[in-house]
Parts: C-alpha cells; structure tokens; sequence
C-alpha cells in the first residue's frame, strides 16, 4: 500500500501514511498561467494498492482528484482507494427546484469511474454514497473528538439542534458526561430563546459540537444565549471547519473558551486528527 497526499490534505495523508507504515508519496501539483491544474506522482510505478488522500472542495480539488485517480492508475495501481476527508457538492443531494443538478450525486458518478473503494467522514447524508458502485464507507469523528475533551472538564455536550442530537450523544457517551440539544423558542415577534432543550446549562462548561461550521452565525448565537444562561464557558468542536466569511476570526475572537475542528480541512484550529479513524478503516477488510 501507497499513500499518496493531495495539495488539500498534506498532513493527514503524512499522519496516515505514519501509523500504517507505509510508504508515502506528496504528488507535485500547480497551476498553469491560464489556471489548469496539473499534477504528478514522483514514482516509476505503484504495485498493489493506492490509497489517494484528497478533498473535493473547493472546485479545484476536486479536478486534482480526478487526475490523481488516473496518474495512480496509470503507474500500474492495481487497486485504488479514496479518502475524501471533505466531500464537496454533498449538501445539494437532491432536486429542490425544476432545472437544478443532483450535484452529490453527479460527483459521486464522476469519481466512481476510477475507484475500487470509498471512504468519507461525517458525510452531510450517509445515503450519498450509494451512488457510487464500489465498497464505501461513512466514518464518525465522535472518537476524535470526545478523546480530545476528555480531559477538559467539560460537563454537558450539546448539538445546536436536534437533527444532531445523534453525534451529541455519540460525544458526550464516549465522554461519560450528559448531552442534549439546543432548542430555539421564540418568546415574541422579535425575541428568540435559544437553550438547551432538557439540561440546566448554569455553571456548566458546554462543548457544542457539529458537523460543519460554516458561517459561524449559529454558534456565536448559542454561545451568547448560552452564557447569559449562566454558563461558566462554552467550546465548540466540529469536524469539518469550512470557515467562510471570515467566520473562524469571528468566532476565535468570540469569548468561546475553544474553538477546534478535525484535520479534515487544515487551517490553524484543526487539531483533532481523524488520520487514526481512517487508518483502523484502511485496515479491516470490506
């Protein structure tokens, strides 16, 4: 087994490579003056199987992904397998008006064409992968997440709604503390109160945890209702930072006690690793 790093997920494909030892392989990738991408595998061939680490988001990764598929399979891999560690396009996974694209499940197709396995992280819907034809899998940061707050005195998990109530209690049963859900009530035309739905947060040190931050508008919201609740300080981890808008100098200058995401996307807060997830998957036989 080869492990080769996209230009997106340089450290993890390392860290990854580290705990299978394996060899590992940075493929040399740039842009030309006109903006095509163009990449290469430093090797002379690849026997057995290559492991591509690599996000599809934005736009650009997702065409560096394509042509790593095809240099590996043009180096002789005899088999090749995906990590997407972020999926770009999952959240459009289906036709809410007349005219738009199934975009999730147009990826899915395009990457399915040269592939024999697929592995993904806290996939908006599990369900997108069954529009690829290969062995796939959906793995779960919880494990990540709680060992890395485990420590930390945290005494209540909470999800900010309950649609995510599930990865709240994954967190907060690993963690052997209490979880709930956020819940918005709204007291009047213009006044909204947002707490937790069962649990007393005063006193309490929170950890929110999600699988995506994006804008950050939500958790700023829930950590200033949370804190006028009396809460004694509030975390927030989540598993992919996406981070647009200036949305992680928001919330870093907030008076959140932590703001952490997993290594899915690399960036300055992404300090929880998923690599040992994706290693124990790479191993097992499926």
């Amino acid at each position: 087994m080869i492990v080769v790093g996209g230009s997106s997920s340089r450290e993890l494909a390392k860290e990854l490579a580290s705990i299978l030892d394996c060899k590992y392989v940075q493929a040399a990738s740039m842009r030309f003056p006109d903006g095509e991408c163009y990449t290469r595998i430093d090797e002379e061939s690849i026997d057995g199987e290559a492991v591509i680490v690599q996000n599809t988001y934005p736009d650009t990764n997702m065409i560096e992904m394509f042509l790593l598929q095809d240099a590996v399979r043009q180096l002789g891999a005899e088999k090749i397998t995906l990590v997407i560690p972020y999926f770009g396009y999952a959240r459009q996974d289906r036709v809410f008006k007349p005219g738009e694209a199934e975009s999730a499940k147009v990826m899915c197709k395009h990457l399915n064409l040269n592939c024999d396995r697929v592995l993904t992280i806290d996939l908006h819907k599990e369900s997108t992968l069954d529009h690829f034809t290969c062995p796939r899998r959906d793995l779960k940061a919880a494990s990540a997440i709680a060992e890395y707050f485990e420590n930390k005195n945290i005494d209540l998990v909470l999800s900010p709604d309950i649609g995510a109530a599930g990865r709240a209690k994954d967190v907060g049963d690993r963690m052997g503390v209490p979880h709930d859900h956020l819940e918005k009530t709204r007291l009047s035309g213009s006044d909204v109160r947002i707490a937790p739905a069962t649990m007393d947060c005063k006193g309490k040190s929170i950890l929110i945890v999600d699988d995506m931050i994006s804008t950050g508008g939500t958790i700023v919201a829930a950590k200033e209702a949370l804190m006028e609740a009396g809460a004694k300080s509030v975390s927030v981890a989540c598993t992919h930072g996406v981070f647009v808008n200036n949305a992680l100098e928001r919330l870093t200058g907030s008076s959140l006690d932590a703001v952490l995401c997993c290594n899915t996307l690399e960036n300055s807060v992404s300090h929880i690793s998923v690599a040992p997830i994706f290693a124990k998957a790479l191993k097992e036989k499926w």
